[in-house]
């Protein structure tokens, strides 16, 4: 069965379209749309109507794709920018009408969990019975600790992600304080190893490799801090708006890393692989 997730972010809206087979997630397809709607929401609040147009054009598209690519089923979700923006209705209405299709807003707790299932689903390392997925988006930070085989006993989200921070503040130091103290009650379980999501990580392994590690994540630091984002972007294939935010979004792979005490393993599934699996597991139940 082929199924297709589109997912609305603060920095990109993606399609994937995939198979289940065996319990491994196939990819038939994936395409993806930059959109900075997290930038606009932290500096107004809202989503303005030419980015609205804009968002449901390209999930429109997408959805488009994935039908022609035989989609059997479809699943069309934003995740923070329905948590925040003060016109999130407008939003879902405008993308709602363009896809002909339902339009639902995660929870963090329900995005927390599909970025779960997606890691363990991708992890190409073994598992330890204790671990930790971080998922760092644009808007905001999820972190869930649970079995592998199981679903995630702990789950947690920061309301900051790498678009957010970038907005917010100026400067590495000022970036490093405003992490901290938003992650300052954060108290996860302890862990035997943990996993990494997003673009935030995909794009620090180009830096540094798949596991980050204090001493790593602060090599690639000093790589962004020392570097122009053309020659960022240039050198390690990282796309010039990904290139703006990763700074930020590494600041808050350290503070996730730091708090959990063991190396971060990046994978490349995430939110939209765990939402095939729970469509799958929906379909059979």
């Amino acid at each position: 069965m082929r199924i297709g997730v589109v997912d609305v972010g603060s920095n990109t809206i993606r399609l994937l379209l995939a198979r289940v087979e065996g319990g491994a997630i196939v990819p038939l397809e994936k395409e993806r749309v930059r959109l900075a709607l997290g930038a606009e929401i932290e500096q107004t609040g809202v989503v303005s109507d030419v980015s609205i147009a804009t968002a449901a054009k390209a999930v429109g598209k997408l959805c488009g794709l994935a039908r022609r690519g035989g989609a059997e089923s479809l699943d069309v979700f934003l995740t923070a920018p329905g948590r925040q923006s003060a016109n999130a209705e407008q939003l879902v209405e405008a993308i709602t009408k363009a896809s002909s299709h339902a339009v639902r807003i995660l929870s963090t707790e329900e995005e927390g969990r599909l970025a779960y299932a997606g890691a363990v689903a991708t992890a190409d390392v073994p598992l330890p019975r204790k671990i930790a997925v971080c998922d760092v988006g644009g808007a905001s930070t999820e972190v869930a600790v649970g079995d592998p085989k199981s679903e995630p006993r702990w789950v947690q989200s920061v309301d900051l992600g790498s678009v957010r921070l970038t907005e917010r503040v100026e400067g590495m130091a000022a970036a490093l304080e405003e992490a901290a103290k938003a992650f300052a009650g954060v108290e996860p379980p302890p862990v035997e190893a943990a996993l990494a999501v997003g673009g935030s990580a995909r794009a620090a392994r180009r830096l540094v490799g798949p596991w980050l590690g204090s001493s790593e994540l602060a090599e690639a630091l000093r790589i962004v801090e020392t570097k122009r984002e053309q020659t960022i972007s240039r050198r390690y294939g990282v796309h010039r708006t990904r290139a703006k935010i990763l700074p930020a979004g590494l600041v808050l792979l350290a503070e996730v890393q730091e708090r959990l005490g063991v190396p971060l393993h990046v994978c490349d599934g995430g939110i939209r692989e765990g939402a095939v699996l729970a469509t799958v597991a929906e379909l059979a139940a």
